[in-house]
């Protein structure tokens, strides 16, 4: 197995593309775990104990100074960097074992990204020695009656009168809220204006952005008034309040529309880790329903012998293979990133959004493999049933990246800014759908004009983008710009890599389906109603996310040499979900009667081979007995 479709095994990890302090700290978290076993794991979990013993591991070993600080802050330290492969791939571990160890980690992330997008040195400068003394960060942005909407706060702060201010309103679902060393908080002034969230559609650059302010706040203040853990678990998500908060200009972070963008940009690089604390879950679970299944008789057989077994364990195995393979090869377009190059945005939210959901499907057909099994105390498969039910819901809802993703379509579908462009002056084309998803999202846009399709592409091919796993700080993720203009993203066409695959048949059977997806979009585009409808606009959502999710399969794909039986087993599954979107959008009431004949264009038939599926079980057998946590 390569590396991304053979499961992490803690036994045997491979980190060769690792530097060795690198290895290092991920030897010494593995063996962290692993020295105390499953049981204290469950217990662990089961008490709710705050994990203090995972924190003096931290600080010890430094692990989160060196992860988390970027180069600019290292004084001199030739091993701080802000790697996103590394922070990828220690995201993954600290999944496998459990999501509250991700989270503190995954938060602390999130708590960083306004202090390092800021040019506030001292406030800098004080982060980089509370990592290196081991402490923890928070990110203050969610409130009870807003969530994470980043056009409305509370948090109010008044001028003081003598350059600073005090801060009142409270905060919720903030986590490691309880003992963070810095806490970045989004607030608003109350002498300036920001966007009028009853009328989003009204948008002044400059003005409506005046009044926004990220600065950082300290938990042990006596004016910073911890409420309560809003959950039932060994992480705390903090409630808390704000009452007459002293700010002073050395706490302040950002100011005006730079803080409104040090909240969206800050998202952008926490949310990438979810999909990856996803994959380390399920690695974990697979794990142990394979070596579950494997051993247990029943009627004479192997469960992993029942047809029905065989289905589900085949296709749980090679959802995990995408996965894998997606998020690796979307970690080079992260590190890759420019002002020019900001295909990442894309990729990025379907890591968020596609990703987690996957590790959701992974773990219900495992446990429907297993059966009662993953529910009995001494598994650790039950805190994977819970955290990936969780990953698709934090860092921005589903519904919110969806939303995000459509603003790319025009442009994936229809521009790509090499070859492959004259070949779309041939679709007909439909009417132009006006921007749309204000109704979810405060001021999102849905698809754009499709009529524009048969514009020239951009002159200028993108650059091919290479393997990034050299140990280099990337400093691009704390210096993103603006929020804006993500319709004027370019992409470069996505039919090459899926021609180049096409010897394999169900990759074949899904570029017909790409083709016919973008016939029904260019001949039957949304109508204005359709537009405001945010339902309607999902399904096709779902159908164009599926394209880049592949692209990016195949692309690592061929950088790892994955083999032709699993990527054929793992596109059967992709033609049946693409088939399954279609299906749901030609059963929608709103659907037009062209748009209802398109989409039975994209319903195939995947195809099916006994013998590579024989050969895929077989090698997803093999597994069983190669990890087993220590008890």
């Amino acid at each position: 197995m390569t590396h991304s479709t053979a499961p992490l095994n803690p036994r045997e990890p491979d980190f060769s593309t690792f530097d060795a302090t690198t290895r290092r700290l991920f030897d010494v978290t593995i063996d962290f775990f692993e020295s105390r076993g499953k049981a204290w794991l469950k217990q662990q979990d089961r008490d709710r104990v705050w994990y203090s013993d995972f924190l003096d591991l931290v600080k010890r070993e430094r692990i989160f100074a060196i992860l988390l600080t970027p180069a600019t802050e290292a004084d001199g330290d030739p091993d701080k960097r802000w790697d996103t492969a590394r922070n990828a791939m220690y995201s993954q571990i600290l999944g496998f074992y459990g999501m509250q160890y991700w989270y503190v980690w995954q938060v602390t992330i999130l708590g960083l990204g306004p202090i390092w997008q800021s040019s506030n040195t001292a406030a800098r400068r004080k982060a980089a020695q509370l990592l290196e003394s081991g402490e923890i960060f928070a990110f203050g942005l969610s409130e009870q009656e807003h969530g994470a909407d980043v056009y409305s706060t509370d948090m109010v702060l008044d001028p003081d009168g003598q350059g600073g201010y005090r801060a009142t309103g409270s905060k919720y679902y903030i986590g490691n809220g309880n003992l963070a060393g810095m806490v970045s908080v989004f607030g608003r002034r109350s002498d300036k204006p920001i966007i009028d969230s009853s009328d989003i559609e009204r948008y002044r650059p400059e003005e409506d952005f005046e009044g926004y302010m990220f600065f950082a706040a300290d938990s042990q203040h006596k004016a910073y008034k911890l409420r309560k853990n809003v959950v039932d678990a060994q992480m705390y998500v903090a409630a808390l309040d704000l009452e007459d908060y002293p700010v002073q200009q050395e706490d302040v972070l950002h100011e005006g529309k730079s803080a409104f963008h040090a909240a969206i940009n800050t998202v952008n690089i926490g949310k990438f880790n979810l999909g990856f604390g996803a994959v380390g879950a399920c690695e974990h679970a697979m794990h142990e329903a394979i070596g579950h299944a494997e051993n247990r008789i029943l009627f004479g057989q192997r469960v992993t012998e029942f047809p029905q077994i065989r289905r589900m364990t085949a296709e749980a195995y090679v959802r995990l293979v995408g996965m894998k393979l997606y998020s690796e090869r979307a970690i080079d377009y992260m590190r890759s990133a420019s002002p020019g190059d900001r295909r990442y945005l894309l990729f990025n939210a379907i890591e968020k959004m596609n990703v987690t959901r996957e590790g959701e499907k992974i773990v219900t057909l495992l446990s429907d493999t297993i059966a009662a099994r993953a529910f009995e105390n001494d598994m650790y498969f039950n805190m994977a049933l819970l955290g990936v039910t969780g990953l698709p819901r934090l860092e921005g809802t589903v519904h919110v990246n969806m939303a995000l993703s459509l603003k790319f379509l025009q442009n994936y579908m229809f521009r790509p800014t090499d070859a492959g462009q004259a070949a779309l002056s041939k679709l007909p084309i439909g009417r132009a759908p006006r921007p749309a998803m204000a109704a979810l999202s405060k001021g999102a846009r849905g698809v754009s004009s499709i009529a524009a399709a048969t514009l020239p592409g951009q002159a200028t091919p993108l650059p091919e983008v290479p393997v990034r796993r050299d140990s280099s700080d990337d400093v691009f993720l704390f210096n993103q710009g603006p929020s804006r203009g993500l319709g004027k993203v370019r992409f470069a066409d996505w039919r090459p890599i899926l021609r180049e695959h096409a010897t394999i048949p169900n990759v074949a059977v899904f570029l017909q389906q790409a083709d016919a997806l973008q016939s029904l979009l260019a001949a039957a585009a949304p109508t204005d109603e359709q537009q405001k409808d945010v339902d309607f606009l999902f399904c096709i959502g779902e159908m164009f996310t599926l394209l880049p999710y592949a692209q990016l399969i195949l692309e690592q794909a061929g950088i790892e040499g994955t083999s032709a039986d699993v990527l054929d087993q793992l596109f059967e599954v992709l033609v049946t979900d693409m088939s399954r979107h279609a299906t749901t959008l030609h059963c929608k009431a709103t659907a037009t009667p062209a748009q209802r004949k398109r989409a039975l264009d994209l319903l195939r038939q995947p195809v099916g081979d006994s013998d590579r599926l024989d050969r895929v079980v077989a090698d997803l057998r093999a597994l069983a007995g190669a990890y087993e946590m220590n008890p």
